[in-house]
């Protein structure tokens, strides 16, 4: 069911051409932390308007309402921020009121680097850099991927099935 808080990628597939989807990475929980916080902080100052004199306790509510919104905000944009893979290339899709469409065909992506920091080989995510002959795209940086080593083995295994690596190795 596609609705306006949904990315709806299956519609910048080459269905005609038989592309399919073989992964769909969202960020991992962790991009969820901060606007969490920020609702907390919004409720702390919601507790505090009674113990606030009366003709000033409109200003911490309204504060608080706008970080509820910012917390929003950050939290719809992470969920509209999706990475796919396909049999033929990989895009991403992101934006709330408007969206950009970044794509990549499988035969320009050269080398892809895994970046796990601590943080992250605890939590179980990481950071893809991809480098490819047009340097200057929106995919170059795909930020907290979870499971980042099977989304990896996911590309190369797409990859090379496609034949764009050099010869199939039978097992």
């Amino acid at each position: 069911m596609s609705g306006i808080f949904d990315p709806d990628i299956r519609r910048h597939l080459l269905r005609d051409e038989g592309e399919v989807i073989v992964d769909e990475v969202r960020h991992h929980g962790i991009v969820y932390v901060r606007p969490v916080l920020e609702a907390i902080a919004g409720l702390a100052l919601v507790v505090a308007v009674p113990f606030i004199d009366m003709d000033l306790a409109w200003f911490p509510f309204a504060l608080a309402l706008a970080i509820w919104a910012h917390a929003a905000w950050r939290a719809l944009q992470e969920h509209m921020d999706r990475f796919v893979i396909t049999n033929m290339r990989v895009y991403r899709v992101h934006g709330v009121l408007s969206q950009q469409l970044a794509t990549m065909p499988l035969s320009r992506i050269l080398d892809i680097t895994v970046k796990k920091p601590l943080h992250g080989r605890l939590l179980g995510f990481g950071h893809f850099v991809f480098e490819s002959a047009a340097q200057e795209q929106g995919l170059r940086d795909i930020r907290f991927v979870g499971r980042p080593d099977d989304r990896d083995l996911s590309i190369q295994r797409v990859v090379q099935r496609s034949g764009l690596r050099g010869p199939r190795v039978p097992n």
